[in-house]
This record gives structure tokens, sequence and C-alpha cells, in this order.
């Protein structure tokens, strides 16, 4: 099947990894999905759905899968460490700007934006305290 022709042995391996990002991109779309129809019904056992570090672990395994890298799988779980820290701003000032009966749509950017310094002054932390270039 593979023998001679290495266009045919490209085409064969250029087909494998369309289906294997498309099997990546299912699975992660799938947990987005369960977790709006939960929200539905359920936004707690919702929020406990999202809550957990699906995300991250779903990473971590394709991460590992493609490069075999162990280092790169730990240096990436140590930045979403200090990059959960920030993300927390969204969800504290998200519903503290809906309460003071702003539109969905103003509260949200309002949240991203104020999530966003808090990106900003992370990094500028973590570039002062030499953790970060």
């Amino acid at each position: 099947m593979l023998c001679g022709n290495p266009s045919k042995r490209f085409a064969v391996h250029s087909l494998a990894a369309m289906i294997y990002y498309a099997i990546k991109v299912l699975i992660s779309a799938a947990l987005i999905v369960l977790v709006s129809e939960l929200a539905k019904r359920d936004s707690l056992l919702a929020a406990l759905v999202a809550s957990l570090p699906v995300t991250s672990l779903l990473a971590f395994v394709w991460l590992y899968w493609d490069t075999r890298d162990a280092a790169r799988v730990s240096s990436l779980s140590l930045d979403i460490f200090w990059l959960v820290i920030p993300s927390l701003a969204l969800f504290l000032t998200l519903p503290l700007f809906l309460r003071m009966a702003w539109s969905f749509w103003i509260s949200l950017l309002a949240a991203i934006a104020v999530t966003a310094v808090c990106y900003v002054i992370l990094f500028s932390l973590l570039r002062h305290l030499g953790l970060r270039t």
C-alpha cells in the first residue's frame, strides 16, 4: 500500500493527519456543545463541566501524542496555571456588570477588557520576576 511512490505516502499521511485533526476538533467542539446544552437545564452542572480542566487535559494529551515530549507538557501545564489567574477576572466581572443592568454584550465586552488588562498586568509581573522574557 505504501510501497514505492513517495507521493502516495504523502497523500496517505495527509489524509491521516486530516482525520486526526478532525477528531480533535469534534471532541473539543462536543465539549463546548455539552456545556451550552447543560446550561439550558442546570447552570451549576454546566459550570461544573466547564470548570473541569478538560480543555487542558485534552491539550496535554494532544501535545504528548504529537510530540512525545513530557517537558513540553510540563511547560504547558505551568503556563496554564499562571494564565488561569487573570482569566478569573472574567468570571467575577461579567456577573457584576450584568447585575448593574448593563446589556449582555456591553457586559461581556467590559469583562473581556478587564480580563485583558489583568493578562497584561500578569505578563508584566512575570517578566519583572524573570519568569518570562
